[in-house]
């Protein structure tokens, strides 16, 4: 019998973020807290950017996109948000996605693997993802419920499970 295998990524869906984005567009144009700060969010190039005239009106308008980022299922591991920067007389916030799974994270994880694991369990590292082989089904499903138990600082999806 072949083993079964499956993939360690740590990928962003852009059109759930783009969504989440849009609705938290919508809310604060709508929303009378939000009437005069001049506060706006939008995408600028590969980042996003906030922009409020208060620095608290700009957090807020942060602590709205992460709840529509919750509510969507995007884990906020994925998003790394800067301080507010005075610009002029308003203040930005850029927020950039992280994807991919560095080799020292990469290394952190086969290694909890290798220690604490099933037996027979082997994890290798591709590119920006982890594979992770077992002959038996159970191995690797105790192997994912090991990861999900760990706090790490970068979201992890489990994918190509075969």
């Amino acid at each position: 019998m072949a083993d079964s295998s499956f993939d360690i990524v740590s990928k962003v869906d852009r059109q759930e973020v783009d969504n989440a984005l849009n609705q938290a567009a919508r809310e604060i144009s709508q929303r009378y807290d939000f009437k005069g700060v001049d506060a706006s969010i939008a995408w600028s190039g590969e980042r996003i950017e906030i922009r409020a005239n208060a620095e608290e009106r700009a957090k807020a308008v942060l602590d709205v996109f992460q709840s529509k980022l919750v509510k969507r299922g995007i884990s906020l591991k994925a998003v790394d948000s800067g301080e507010p920067q005075a610009s002029g007389k308003e203040y930005k916030i850029f927020s950039t996605l992280k994807e991919g799974i560095s080799q020292e994270n990469a290394k952190k994880i086969s290694k909890l693997i290798r220690d604490e694991g099933p037996k027979g369990v082997k994890a290798q590292v591709q590119g920006e993802e982890l594979r992770v082989s077992s002959k038996s089904r159970d191995a690797l499903q105790e192997v994912q419920r090991l990861i999900k138990e760990q706090d790490y600082d970068f979201a992890v999806q489990f994918v190509n499970y075969r």
